[in-house]
């Protein structure tokens, strides 16, 4: 029998799966946005962004680049992310 997941460990668990891509690309898009909004996420958006770091690198990143259609289902987080990446980068050059 496997106990029930706490909240906390499951933030946990999350940002470390955003950290923890197999892209450094991917890596420096969804880390820093996980380390900022997963704490303040409701259930469904914990479930939402769970369900984005399920795809896999390659697709996330021809999405967020505009080279293939976003599924519906990810395309308001997908949004978020793309902002958050880009005020990132703007504050860093």
């Amino acid at each position: 029998m496997t106990l029930p997941e706490s909240p906390e460990a499951r933030l946990k668990r999350i940002r470390m799966r955003a950290w923890r891509r197999g892209t450094k690309e991917m890596d420096l898009v969804l880390g820093p946005w996980a380390d900022e909004q997963v704490a303040g996420m409701t259930l469904a958006g914990l479930d939402a962004f769970e369900a984005l770091l399920d795809e896999n690198d390659q697709d996330l990143m021809r999405w967020m680049l505009g080279q293939e259609a976003v599924p519906p289902q990810h395309a308001e987080l997908l949004d978020q992310l793309s902002v958050a990446a880009q005020a990132r980068f703007r504050a860093a050059t």
